[in-house]
């Protein structure tokens, strides 16, 4: 089974980007304990990021053929984007929506999010660990849809 985890704007900075939001970890440190809990669950993942919306929707299409399952932490993106949630919805493959912070207990506007509807479900709150919930949650998918 094969999983794509896209990422969005900013998402390269975590480390240094706020941590007190957004943990001390950096996207390789999430993508190398990810990696770790796929092989282990025998999955093969792949990671992208970008700050450019073309970028992400591209990936998104391309997964079509390439992928049983898309995890997405489309940052800012996941409020704004008409373009990602279209994307996400033509594809047709099971997508999950995570977040490092918890998104309701944040500013208002970071209450909606446009892919929301086009996703299984959302995972957010849990720093670091939403990616490893999101991973596990693309194995459930993925045996729930066979």
């Amino acid at each position: 089974m094969k999983i794509l985890f896209l990422n969005g704007p900013n998402l390269n900075l975590l480390g240094r980007r706020e941590p007190k939001i957004y943990g001390h970890k950096t996207l390789k440190d999430i993508e190398a304990t990810v990696k770790k809990r796929a092989k282990q669950l025998g999955c093969i993942v792949d990671f992208h990021q970008s700050n450019h919306e073309g970028d992400l929707v591209n990936w998104i299409q391309g997964a079509q053929d390439n992928y049983d399952v898309i995890v997405i932490n489309a940052a800012a993106y996941t409020h704004t984007s008409v373009a990602l949630r279209d994307a996400i919805a033509a594809v047709g493959i099971p997508a999950i929506e995570i977040h490092l912070s918890n998104v309701h207990s944040r500013e208002e506007f970071r209450h909606r999010s446009l892919i929301a509807p086009v996703c299984c479900g959302q995972i957010s709150g849990f720093g670091a660990f939403s990616y490893v919930l999101g991973l596990e949650a693309a194995v459930n998918v993925i045996e729930c849809i066979k």
